[in-house]
């Protein structure tokens, strides 16, 4: 083999890698934030997460992502760690159709069956690819267009490395080398240390069914313990995603390692028990790439079949590695895990959970805060205060997070998505602080020991009444992304600018009248000016869901749009409003 040869697949290594690098993130891209949905919601029980790990890893075409995935929702609180064992067992299973696509290209034979080979499609499927990243405006067909340029750069490599190995065929030392890794321990501990360094178990299968190809010297007393420390070496990703993680993330990592050596080791035992007793003759038989993928499913069928009863004992064993330490606390679980950053289309579904539960206590706060108007609990008033605290820091994390996933590849969708988190976490903070505020003039009043007339409390209580429907349709219409219900938000915010008017109105005329005093003037005051921004607020989150869903970032000309016509439907509804929080005479 000569420097030449060496050099040529080196090249063809590190084009198939990028093959594969790019072949994966763009079928992440293309499921979007559908994985997180599945990976979530479909691990009832342990078959159900084999399956669904075998499925998702397939589509994604990575072991490691489908694993560090589970590492970050078990480390944010989204899955239990018995959840994630039986997802882990099926990207075992799901690896393994890298390795099957790996062996087309071993397919010879004319006609029909040249078809099957590779070689032969590739390059069409990579002209196709082009042109539709190219000539296509569609943001999902230029991600099927990358898929199919991922895969004919993985072929291609795989071709390139395919040539150059084929001066390896004669060559004695190289042989003498293949004979040595027919000892179990060398074999797995090669194969281990190789997929640990490349941080991917396809790439390193792909590079032995390229060898075992051109060169002839691949037995299956050679691949079959390299095989086994590959899947060993595929934990490694795991391992080095659960540094800093909380105790529950790093017991996922650990069942995976686990899952892998366990099995490794009892089915070399039996294999070689059986081997010794009876002398498999197919040991010593060369063997092609179909072979090997052969080889790789089998493994983890198998294993995965006789772990699955165990799924406890392997939870067990993994909390007895990883132990509980008395004064240990776990409840300060990360808001947004890093992790996911490496799959954007995830990043972004788990953010917007994220959102949505500070969507929730939002809501809540100012519902809290608008009680103590009525009826001050001082209980209460603390936890207004302790909510709007945690309301800031999810506005910071929050914020934090989304910069780094916009820097990402992401789809148009995505990054609409993206826009109106900005846009909506933001108004939500604002919403918070109204929510102290109003608590504050709650507050005034109680210690001063006044109280408004029980006019000025019912007109209140009708804007209070607007106000609470004005947040709970934005908040519902941000979490369903219902922009039929966003569009009902602007009608009832005239209302409530109407209202706010006409209560200041009302209270003149009672101070007036003697009825009234100026100092709850002011109060009235501020309360009636948090409530109308409030609803503010709930506008411009109402508005920006809107635009983004209809592609119009125009907000002046949307509002002219909205109110232009007296017979719209904007209309209708104002009267409906209108009507409904009428004051009294």
């Amino acid at each position: 083999m000569t420097v030449h040869d060496v050099l040529a697949m080196l090249g063809g290594l590190a084009v198939f890698m990028f093959g594969m690098h790019t072949l994966s993130a763009a079928l992440e891209k293309l499921a979007g934030g559908r994985l997180e949905h599945w990976l979530e919601k479909m691990t009832s029980n342990p078959l159900k997460g084999v399956a669904l790990g075998a499925g998702v890893t397939a589509l994604i075409q990575s072991s490691a992502a489908t694993t560090v995935m589970m590492v970050g929702f078990v480390n944010s609180g989204i899955m239990k760690l018995s959840q994630a064992i039986g997802v882990i067992m099926g990207a075992n299973i799901g690896t393994t159709a890298t390795a099957w696509i790996l062996s087309l290209s071993s397919v010879n034979g004319t006609g029909i069956m040249a078809l099957f080979n590779p070689s032969n499609f590739t390059p069409v499927l990579a002209l196709i690819g082009v042109v539709l990243i190219m000539f296509m405006k569609s943001d999902k067909k230029k991600t099927v267009g990358t898929i199919l340029i991922g895969f004919s750069l993985l072929m291609f490599g795989m071709n390139n490395m395919s040539a150059a190995a084929e001066g390896l065929k004669d060559n004695e030392a190289f042989a003498n080398v293949m004979v040595a890794f027919s000892n179990p321990f060398l074999g797995v501990l090669v194969g281990a240390l190789l997929t640990a360094v490349l941080q991917s178990s396809s790439v390193s299968i792909g590079i032995l069914q390229t060898l075992s190809n051109k060169t002839g010297t691949i037995t299956y007393s050679i691949a079959l313990p390299i095989i086994l420390g590959q899947n060993i070496g595929s934990c490694v990703t795991a391992l080095i995603s659960s540094i800093g993680a909380n105790k529950s993330a790093k017991r996922v990592a650990i069942v995976h390692l686990y899952f892998n050596v366990i099995g490794t080791v009892v089915f070399l035992s039996l294999f070689y028990i059986v081997n010794g007793l009876i002398d498999l003759p197919f040991m010593e038989q060369q063997l092609n790439s179909t072979g090997i993928a052969v080889i790789h499913t089998c493994f983890n069928v198998l294993v995965t079949t006789l772990f699955l009863p165990f799924t406890k004992q392997l939870e067990k064993l993994a909390c007895l590695t990883v132990r509980d330490k008395p004064g240990d606390d776990e409840t300060e679980v990360p808001i947004l895990d890093k992790r996911f950053l490496k799959t954007p289309a995830v990043a972004i579904e788990h953010c917007k959970n994220v959102a949505f539960k500070m969507a929730k206590l939002t809501q809540k706060t100012i519902t809290m805060s608008m009680e103590l108007v009525g009826k001050y609990d001082k209980e209460t008033a603390q936890t207004v205060v302790d909510n709007e605290n945690a309301i800031d820091i999810y506005e910071d994390k929050i914020g934090s997070y989304i910069l780094q996933v916009a820097s990402k590849d992401l789809s148009v969708a995505d990054s609409q998505v993206v826009s109106n988190l900005l846009h909506t976490i933001g108004d939500l903070e604002r919403i918070s602080d109204h929510a102290v505020n109003i608590k504050e003039a709650a507050e005034e009043m109680y210690e001063k020991k006044i109280k408004f007339s029980p006019a000025a409390e019912e007109e209140i209580g009708i804007m209070m009444n607007a106000v609470t429907e004005i947040l709970d349709m934005t908040i519902s219409s941000f979490v369903a992304v219902d922009v039929a219900k966003a569009k009902e938000v602007e009608p009832l915010e005239d209302v409530i600018d109407g209202l706010r008017t006409e209560l200041k109105n009302r209270h003149v005329e009672r101070l007036r009248q003697g009825i009234c005093t100026i100092e709850l003037g002011f109060i009235l005051q501020d309360l009636l000016t948090n409530f109308e921004r409030v609803s503010d607020h709930c506008s411009n989150i109402a508005v920006c869901l809107i635009q983004i869903k209809e592609n119009n970032m125009d907000t002046h000309e949307y509002m002219n749009e909205l109110k232009r016509l007296d017979k719209s439907e904007f209309m209708d509804e104002f009267n409906q409003y209108k009507n409904k929080y009428a004051l009294p005479d």
